[in-house]
C-alpha cells in the first residue's frame, strides 16, 4: 500500500469517525471501500459511454455480409450434427 494524505472537512471526518465506530472498521479501509466504489463506478460509466458510441457504427455499411442469412446458414448447420 501507498500512503496518501487526503484533507477532509470537520463534518465528514466526524461522519467517518462515527461510521469507524459502528462498523468496527478503521477510517483507512472505510476510505479504500469508498474510493474502490467510486473508481468501479467511473469505470461502468467509461464502459457504457463507449458502448453508446459504437452503437450503430457498421448501419451504413455495404461491403458487410448479410448477418441474418449467415445465422440462418450457421443454425442449418448445427442442426446436422445434433
Amino acid at each position: 500500500m501507498v500512503r496518501t494524505q487526503i484533507y477532509l472537512t470537520e463534518i465528514e471526518q466526524q461522519a467517518l469517525r462515527v461510521l469507524a465506530r459502528r462498523t468496527g472498521r478503521t477510517q483507512s479501509e472505510l476510505i479504500r471501500e469508498a474510493i474502490d466504489r467510486f473508481i468501479a463506478q467511473a469505470e461502468q460509466t467509461d464502459r457504457r459511454l463507449l458502448l453508446q458510441q459504437a452503437r450503430g457504427l457498421w448501419q451504413n455499411r455495404t461491403d458487410l455480409p448479410d448477418f441474418a442469412a449467415l445465422r440462418r446458414e450457421f443454425d442449418r448447420s448445427t442442426l446436422e450434427f445434433e
